[in-house]
């Protein structure tokens, strides 16, 4: 018989890449995640993990055992659900992935408030990029996401999810008080064409935004600094080193030295969604997460 906590632990160090990484995801030592994948091993009768360099990787044996099982892990979380449905139990482990900003403006009075209500529930923060984050719902590492997307820059989220809106948020140009920019009232991209941008690295969802908001203007943006953290963007745009493309959630006061700019046509604006895979729409815990992001006073 297959053990389904050792299918588990296989699936997670698939999903993570590496035993560590998936230990890390699951709550459990590494020791631990290997002891579960060698039982697994001895279960099947054939290898399931093979070492590259540091990493491992999935023989094509445990590709088609991750495969074949998720089917019935899926099945078991249903059950699962619909039993802690039963007795209403807000309970257990719960782990929660979010983006930064996210992190600071959503999820910290989220998770303050919920284990004031729920102290039997233990939330577990991961703190990954959107694409990361779904990749960790999907394949089962993590109970609920956080989200965004930037207006028309698409995010791929698999059928299997849920996805329900929690926030919308609105950056706002950030600008040396001496730039001349700063007594602008609103810009619109056309006022943005010359200027040096501190923006996020090539392939983030914001640096593709911020192209797509130069669409109609004839030139790409100029960008002069990159760095992927928006605290550092604050701290480059107070020396005077650039222009920056800020959101409003999770910002951190402007201080005396900066000035926060409405941008226009368009409206530089993200949605922000939480994702939970469908065998998990009858857990209460998950409901109980889901309301405390609702019931939080956003824009």
């Amino acid at each position: 018989m297959i053990d389904l906590d050792a299918l588990a632990a296989l699936r997670a160090v698939a999903a993570e890449g590496s035993v560590v990484a998936a230990a890390r995801a699951t709550g459990f030592t590494p020791s631990a995640v290997s002891q579960q994948v060698k039982r697994l091993e001895r279960q099947t009768g054939v290898p399931l993990l093979e070492r590259v360099g540091r990493g491992v990787m999935l023989t094509s044996h445990g590709q088609h055992l991750v495969d074949a099982g998720a089917r019935l892990l899926a099945d078991l979380e249903e059950v699962e659900a619909g039993l802690q449905r039963r007795t209403g139990a807000v309970a257990g482990r719960f782990r929660l992935a979010a983006f930064s900003t996210a992190i600071r403006g959503l999820v910290a009075p989220v998770v303050r408030d919920l284990a004031a209500a729920y102290p039997d529930l233990e939330l577990v923060l991961d703190e990954r990029e959107p694409w990361d984050t779904v990749d960790l719902v999907a394949a089962g590492q993590a109970e609920l996401g956080i989200v965004h997307r930037w207006g028309g820059v698409p995010l791929a989220v698999p059928e299997h999810l849920v996805s329900t809106p929690v926030a919308r948020d609105v950056a706002d140009l950030i600008v040396h008080r001496e730039h001349p920019l700063a007594r602008a009232g609103t810009v619109t991209p056309h006022d943005l064409v010359d200027v040096p941008w501190i923006a996020t690295p090539e392939g983030t969802i914001c640096r593709q935004w911020l192209h797509r908001m130069y669409d109609g203007t004839g030139r790409p943006p100029r960008v002069a600094h990159v760095s992927g953290e928006f605290e550092s963007h604050l701290a480059l745009a107070a020396a005077g080193l650039g222009v920056a493309l800020v959101p409003r959630l999770g910002r951190a006061p402007l201080g005396p030295d900066l000035v926060a700019v409405e941008v226009r046509d368009p409206v530089p604006t993200r949605l922000v969604d939480a994702l939970h895979r469908r065998t998990m729409g009858d857990s209460p815990a998950v409901a109980a997460v889901l309301g405390a992001f609702a019931a939080l006073d956003r824009p």
